[in-house]
């Protein structure tokens, strides 16, 4: 008789994966073993409240019944085709997910860095075909401190040495500009230029959220310079600010539109350009693809996605609740919080650095049972599921507050 697996525990588990795990992330030093909602489980059966909801992958908590029954469905009857084939949930996704957006056609991804580069690629497409820029001349505008993923791509035009050092040569066709500065973008823009490719808020930088107007300025000036706005919303998508999309802030719709992250889930890697009917139309047979890009599964999990979004409710609860976050996160102003900046359920808490790095500040409140996540220097990131309760919010408002009381 085969004896059971012994069970190992949190720190030997850790150990486990320095030998045999490349050393690309720095994990908080926490097993999660299960979920459910807004809360993880450690293999030792400590609970801690979920802040940061795989950076928005997890909108809608963990295992959302709806997406848990979707997923479960689908894998009883189809998961993959490839792209050689049709197959019965794609069109569905498609359709409701234009909708959704108020856009024409989607490019079915799978993550979201795919998407940024399926958008660059059809930018250039585009700037070539309907723009009559002449070959291999076509540029894109970026901000600074952007944050769109880590292929070799995408580092060229990032201003984050810890991406890009060691990982040259680089792609050119970029052009560096600094977020929330309209001058400098109409400076960078000639007739080269296929697109400006923006997140609506910038979240690895800290949630940086861009002055009222800015938005509807890149608008204007895209449509003005004869160029393609191009909208990453792959974080600040899908109801994490309290609409639909952040850029509905501003009233504002982008010619394309980057989704991915919460479009899966939690459960399978799901990502999108969606754009007008003339800017997709560009591409043709052979010319761009992904073997599991639109894969039944994912469709059935997307549009599972749209119809909690359809609804409304998550959206309000983000705006209902963001206020919550914001009036809690004002009163620790000066009590070892110097900053922060806000939207719906995401913010950006910038702590005191004589109370300790983001990294520091992270691991006291994960042993409060709170799990957040860095980023740069002393910053920490909130971004809780949207189906949190006022009560849950506030007492992860708490735990932060009895931390920075505790100081160093």
């Amino acid at each position: 008789m085969t004896a059971p697996a012994r069970t190992r525990d949190s720190a030997e588990l850790i150990r486990a994966e320095e030998p045999v795990l490349a050393h690309n992330y720095h994990p908080l030093p926490v097993v999660v073993a299960r979920a459910e909602g807004t809360w993880v489980e450690d293999v030792e059966g400590r609970r801690y409240l979920d802040m940061l909801a795989g950076y928005s992958a997890l909108n809608f908590g963990h295992r959302h019944p709806a997406l848990i029954d979707a997923a479960h469905r689908q894998l009883d009857r189809l998961t993959l085709t490839s792209r050689a084939f049709h197959n019965d949930r794609l069109a569905e996704f498609a359709e409701r997910l234009a909708g959704l957006t108020g856009l024409d056609m989607v490019l079915p991804m799978n993550t979201g860095a795919e998407a940024v580069e399926s958008g660059i690629k059809v930018a250039r497409k585009w700037a070539y075909d309907v723009k009559g820029v002449p070959a291999d001349r076509a540029t894109i505008v970026v901000a600074a401190e952007n944050f769109h993923g880590r292929t070799t791509t995408i580092v060229s035009f990032s201003t984050d040495e810890t991406a890009r050092t060691g990982f040259g040569p680089f792609t050119p066709g970029f052009r560096i500009v600094p977020y929330n500065d309209l001058a400098a973008l109409e400076a960078a823009i000639d007739e080269t230029t296929a697109a400006v490719l923006i997140e609506p808020i910038q979240g690895e930088a800290g949630v940086m959220i861009p002055d009222d107007g800015y938005l509807a300025g890149v608008r204007d000036l895209t449509r003005r310079k004869g160029c393609l706005w191009v909208a990453d919303e792959i974080q600040s998508g899908l109801g994490r600010t309290g609409r639909t999309l952040a850029v509905e802030h501003e009233g504002v719709v982008p010619d394309v539109l980057l989704l991915g992250k919460a479009l899966g889930g939690g459960i399978v890697p799901v990502s999108a350009v969606v754009a007008r009917r003339e800017i997709l139309g560009v591409l043709r047979p052979g010319e761009h693809g992904s073997t599991f890009g639109g894969n039944p599964l994912a469709a059935a999990v997307g549009t599972a996605v749209v119809d909690l979004l359809e609804t409304g409710e998550f959206q309000r609860r983000a705006a209902e609740l963001g206020v919550v976050l914001r009036d809690g996160l004002a009163k620790l102003v000066g009590q070892g919080v110097v900053g922060f900046r806000a939207r719906g359920l995401w913010a950006g808490v910038d702590i005191d650095p004589s109370l300790g790095t983001g990294r520091e500040v992270s691991e006291r409140l994960m042993r409060e049972g709170v799990l957040v996540k860095d980023t740069h220097g002393s910053t920490i990131r909130l971004a809780p599921p949207l189906t949190i309760t006022e009560e849950e919010l506030r007492s992860a408002l708490d735990a932060l507050e009895a931390v920075l009381l505790r100081g160093a």
